[in-house]
């Protein structure tokens, strides 16, 4: 008996990490959630390429991550700064990632995006079609442009996860375009798991998180933005009454967040530890799902 505790033991654990001598490709990755979820799996022995349109952060966080990892073996994390709209830094992305990790790929997390938000009556067609170019087209283009690095059989795990959002699943006010976009992802993740599982053993799984505290769940007042590539500026939050209602008024007899069972936000960190849980081998036998990471709400 205790021998064979020991083999099971032995099963359930990873002297390298988690993800050991793997390779991810994160978008999105110099800041929030990309960026801890780029820590936490160099942490667990990958090698991540830190994909982000801003220079200084995605650098940042790699220069980070190889000052705590970094060693003779070589780095641990490479920034590759650009514009996932663009499909020729796409193709540089996937290059320079093979070239770092030995001619491998093994892990992308479609992570990228921001929200335009704007009453059906008033969205714009440019505000429509920014939405499902960043949540679809360009996770899709990705995918594609890295596919001879996961349509292989080299008994080596492979794994794609593509970020959603409870918007995406129940809908939500002011965003139809966003909500359409994060449901689009759902239909990606299947599709590629019904493709690519069969005979290469590629996972895809998609996470859809609630209210976590990231710019896009700030007060907007906080004055967040990001630039979109003809020199729009979008404002990134959600305005300070309307964030205040959605609290509710807490009492001991209610909680701040009244909607979430939890009764708080999750943190970055939280939200990043359940990516590397779809990524790792303990989700092995999980593809084509949807997990929710929600602390409760909507269920």
């Amino acid at each position: 008996m205790a021998s064979r505790l020991s083999q099971i033991a032995s099963h359930l654990t990873y002297p390298g990490g988690l993800l050991s001598n793997q390779v991810a490709i994160i978008t999105g990755g110099g800041q929030g959630i990309g960026a801890e979820t780029a820590t936490l799996f160099a942490n667990e022995g990958a090698k991540v390429i830190i994909a982000d349109v801003d220079h200084e952060k995605a650098t940042a966080t790699a220069s980070k991550i190889n000052a705590t990892h970094g060693s003779a073996g070589g780095d641990r994390a490479l920034a590759v700064v650009g514009d996932i709209l663009d499909d020729a830094y796409l193709e540089t992305l996937v290059r320079r990632a093979a070239e770092f990790g030995n001619g491998k790929i093994h892990i992308i997390v479609n992570n990228a995006g921001f929200t335009w938000d704007g009453v059906i009556h008033k969205i714009t067609d440019k505000q429509w079609d920014t939405m499902l170019a960043i949540h679809n087209t360009a996770p899709f283009k990705l995918v594609r442009a890295a596919a001879k690095y996961f349509r292989v059989k080299d008994g080596e795990p492979r794994s794609i996860i593509n970020i959603s959002s409870t918007s995406g699943l129940h809908g939500n006010a002011g965003q139809a375009n966003y909500a359409l976009a994060k449901a689009g992802v759902v239909g990606l993740t299947k599709t590629i798991a019904k493709e690519w599982g069969p005979a290469f053993g590629v996972r895809s799984n998609t996470v859809a998180f609630g209210h976590i505290t990231t710019r896009l769940t700030a007060a907007k007042e906080d004055g967040a933005f990001i630039t979109t590539p003809d020199g729009t500026k979008v404002a990134l939050g959600i305005p300070g009454k309307q964030l205040e209602s959605r609290k509710g008024q807490a009492t001991a007899a209610a909680p701040q967040y009244p909607d979430i069972p939890l009764g708080r936000p999750g943190s970055p960190q939280e939200a990043a530890r359940s990516i590397l849980a779809v990524a790792s081998p303990l989700f092995a036998y999980v593809t084509g799902e949807t997990i929710r990471v929600t602390g409760g709400r909507n269920t």
